[in-house]
């Protein structure tokens, strides 16, 4: 899994690999199969496939029921789909009742591209991180998302995972643990520290660099999981450095930046300024035009480091 790929063509691969070692796991979509990559898992598994067609609340309660009889459901369907229009469902249904239901969400954030601000979910992780009960996973690379498919299926209660359309390049050091709720520190650092998720992993690092060859000294973090946040790692890095960055490719209101923000406020109050998408829809463009107007570049997130440490030496 070390070249680019998509992390739900990852996710496709995972769920048959999944479904070799546990005859529980079952799979269902609504008439995107091909899309999401759940088709790999139909092919070799048919009479443990469901395609419920555009019907995705019927999904979520049949999800439901699968799980209530044991089964390990794993449900899939684009970002704005699995969350938006069936929220009602998953609230009741699904994360009330915490049973054992896995939705996979593929094709969110900007980087959707072309299918424009109708189909870029820029809000499901403000939306499942407020549920009770749910688990959010937002995995940074193809080799992640294996190991977050298989920890889902370990974990009793419901899941999201988040994946995205475009292939991306591998980010995460080969042999890294993974565990849900547990944070990856992959750069040391002194004066401030980038805590992102999902492709802003891969900008952060970068960030990280070109600040180095300006005498500055920056931590970066990978927080796969949103939902329970690593709450330990991410104070005692607070206190080590002083100021925080947050990037992500969501709305900056009730995702990875809210979360991080309500955790400092609270414990040891430092800046943090937070890079995302600033409360507003996107628009159909290339996901490389996409994310350089809505400002989600490792300039930007310099230019985010700077503001960070200026109001940290005003603070101190």
């Amino acid at each position: 899994m070390r070249e680019e790929m998509a992390t739900r063509e990852a996710y496709g691969k995972a769920l048959v690999k999944l479904g070799r070692n546990n005859s529980k796991v079952v799979v269902l979509d609504a008439d995107l199969s091909k899309s999401t990559k759940t088709v790999l898992f139909a092919e070799e598994f048919p009479l443990r496939f469901f395609d419920m067609g555009v019907a995705e609340a019927d999904m979520m309660g049949t999800a439901a029921g699968l799980a209530a009889s044991g089964f390990i459901p794993y449900v899939s369907t684009f970002g704005v789909f699995a969350t938006g229009r069936v929220y009602d469902q998953i609230r009741s249904s699904i994360a009330y009742t915490k049973l054992n239901v896995k939705i996979a969400a593929s094709h969110t954030g900007i980087t959707v591209g072309e299918d424009g601000a109708s189909h870029q979910s820029i809000e499901d992780i403000a939306l499942m991180r407020v549920l009770p009960n749910m688990t959010v996973v937002v995995p940074a690379d193809a080799q992640q998302t294996c190991l977050a498919v298989e920890a889902a299926a370990k974990h009793e209660g419901p899941v999201y995972l988040r994946l995205g359309r475009p292939k991306v390049p591998p980010v995460i050091p080969e042999g890294l643990p993974f565990e849900l709720g547990k944070a990856q520190l992959l750069r040391e650092g002194d004066d401030l520290v980038f805590i992102a998720a999902g492709i802003t992993v891969k900008l952060a690092l970068e960030a990280a660099s070109l600040m180095e060859g300006q005498g500055i000294s920056a931590a970066v973090v990978n927080v796969h999981t949103i939902k329970p946040l690593d709450e330990a790692l991410l104070l005692q890095l607070a206190q080590k450095t002083g100021a925080i960055v947050t990037a992500e490719e969501h709305s900056v209101i009730g995702g990875l930046g809210g979360a991080v923000a309500e955790l400092i406020s609270e414990n040891y109050p430092v800046p943090v300024m937070r890079v995302g998408i600033n409360d507003c829809f996107g628009e159909s463009g290339s996901p490389k035009e996409l994310l350089q107007k809505y400002g989600l570049t490792a300039e930007k997130m310099v230019a985010a480091g700077r503001a960070a440490l200026e109001k940290k030496a005003r603070v101190y």
